[in-house]
């Protein structure tokens, strides 16, 4: 089982970013799909969550708008595009699948990749 995000930099704000999430070795598209992310000296916290149906997706109040998941079920593909992007966003991201459903939680979500380092310049 492994996860791999790809797609992090540095950007200045307003600009734009978009995460990849690769899967492999599950059957990946069964899963609901995470993504958090850690800044500096700080907890985990959720950005948001796909379902497994690509169709359904939950952000946090703090990038609602901005953010946008999507899946390419074909390539065991998730991505999140950022848009509008705020120095409070560098981070390094994570994504990780929900054991059952889609939740803030991090206890929910049982496997994680290394993460991609975010970084937003003001």
């Amino acid at each position: 089982v492994q996860l791999v995000e790809s797609g992090g930099g540095l950007v200045q704000a307003g600009g734009s970013l978009k995460l990849s999430c690769r899967g492999s070795g599950f059957n990946f598209n069964a899963y609901s799909l995470g993504w958090f992310r850690q800044a500096p000296g700080k907890e985990r916290e959720a950005v948001g969550c796909i379902r497994s149906n690509g169709r359904t997706s939950y952000y946090a109040t703090n990038v609602k708008d901005r953010f946008t998941m999507s899946r390419n079920t074909g390539e065991n593909m998730v991505y999140l595009q950022m848009d509008n992007l705020k120095p409070e966003d560098t981070g390094v991201y994570y994504c990780a699948t929900a054991v059952l459903r889609c939740s803030e939680r991090l206890g929910e979500y049982d496997y994680w990749g290394p993460g991609t380092q975010v970084t937003v310049s003001s």
